[in-house]
């Protein structure tokens, strides 16, 4: 008799990292990789973030913290706040999280029950979807165009049949680098509010936009969870250090869930983010490369021939319809990757519905990689076309 395995695991893959297995594979047989797949920063944590961590480690003080982590540099992201978007928080409404990811999983749980239906814009981040999967939580997809900007939309939302106890906002978003104006954001609270709807608002790219800074939902309701990661704008991936801003009513339930699944936030991830707030040069010469590489590549792109997409405005990913050339991104990313080396993630990653014909390209890498791949990339769509 078949031993029981749980049905909650039975949710799609996360397709970029089969990608990046892939990518790895090619580099052991001897093969050249340019990674445009993976939403990782080439450049290192900041130089006073590692200091920090070696101090940290001489000092030995990385035994277990409180649930929501250490109160100082929770103190730090009350004075990160203020400076960046003008709103005062309680200490207490800040908790420190394994990555994202965990706060994520956390507000999930402490949000929604087991059939509650939640909706988010396709493309979107596949985690989000995956993650309420496995908990049980019903997935409304927004399908989510240019002319809505790639966001959720008021006129989206009334397209849906039945109740909502959810919605997810990113901006920037992944895969598209889309973002709300301000104006756009507050429709979105502001229907939220009139219907008793909880907003999850995904603000890891905060800091990583090239035209406009990004409203925060703190500016407009003190009712939505919102989470962020020293990952991206702090080019710390890899330490597994995020935090949620909750409300209130949400505040025992979380840290109940925080002590009995993850007892505190990796130590060694806290007591260096204490210095990630003292390095604004470093992480602002990060940003104008990402612009330039954006720059990059969206040239190169529009010199293949492939036009049908919204220059990013934030985040560092561009997000191309490439139904000229495919019906088929798996594969597609997969022929890019054996013939040019270059790896790019398929869009069916981000929109079930619609992502065979697309494909996200990430230009978080260095200069040199951003156009040597660029060159790749029109030349094979070229020989190919």
């Amino acid at each position: 008799m078949a031993l029981k395995v749980a049905k909650r695991g039975v949710i799609p893959p996360f397709i970029v990292m089969e990608v990046m297995r892939a990518a790895a594979t090619r580099i052991e047989q001897g093969g050249e990789v340019l990674h445009l797949s993976v939403g990782q920063p080439s450049t290192p944590a900041p130089s006073r973030v590692r200091a920090a961590a070696h101090a940290a480690l001489d000092a030995d003080l990385l035994g277990y913290t409180d649930e929501f982590g250490l109160p100082a540099l929770r103190e730090r992201l009350v004075g990160h706040y203020r400076r960046t978007h003008g709103v005062d928080l309680p200490i207490e409404r800040i908790a420190l999280t394994v990555g994202s990811s965990g706060a994520f999983i956390l507000g999930f749980l402490a949000a929604f029950e087991a059939g509650d239906r939640v909706a988010l814009a396709s493309p979107g981040y596949p985690a989000y979807r995956n993650i309420l999967a496995a908990l049980g939580v019903e997935v409304v997809e927004l399908l989510a165009g240019p002319e809505s900007g790639f966001q959720p939309t008021p006129t989206l939302l009334d397209k849906v049949e039945g109740p909502l106890a959810g919605l997810i906002v990113a901006s920037p978003a992944n895969p598209t680098g889309a973002m709300l104006s301000l104006a756009e954001y507050q429709a979105l609270v502001d229907y939220c509010r009139d219907r008793s709807i909880r907003l999850v608002s995904d603000e890891i790219y905060h800091g990583i936009t090239y035209e406009e800074p990004a409203v925060s939902a703190l500016s407009l309701t003190q009712d939505a969870i919102v989470v962020n990661s020293f990952s991206k704008y702090w080019s710390m991936t890899g330490w597994r250090l995020g935090w949620a801003v909750l409300p209130e009513d949400l505040l025992r339930s979380f840290g109940n869930l925080a002590q009995n699944f993850f007892i505190s936030p990796p130590a060694l991830a806290q007591h260096a983010a204490m210095a990630a707030f003292d390095c604004e040069d470093e992480l602002q010469a990060n940003v104008a490369r990402y612009r330039a590489n954006r720059d990059s590549l969206v040239a190169s792109l529009s010199a293949a021939g492939i036009t049908k997409f919204v220059k990013p405005q934030g985040a560092f990913y561009c997000y191309a319809d490439v139904g000229h050339l495919t019906n088929d991104s798996q594969q597609f990313c997969k022929r890019m990757l054996a013939e040019t080396g270059v790896a790019i993630t398929p869009g069916v990653d981000f929109d079930p519905q619609r992502g065979s014909r697309t494909v996200r390209l990430s230009f978080a890498g260095s200069r040199e990689t951003i156009d040597q791949a660029g060159q790749r990339i029109k030349d094979w769509v070229a020989r190919n076309a």
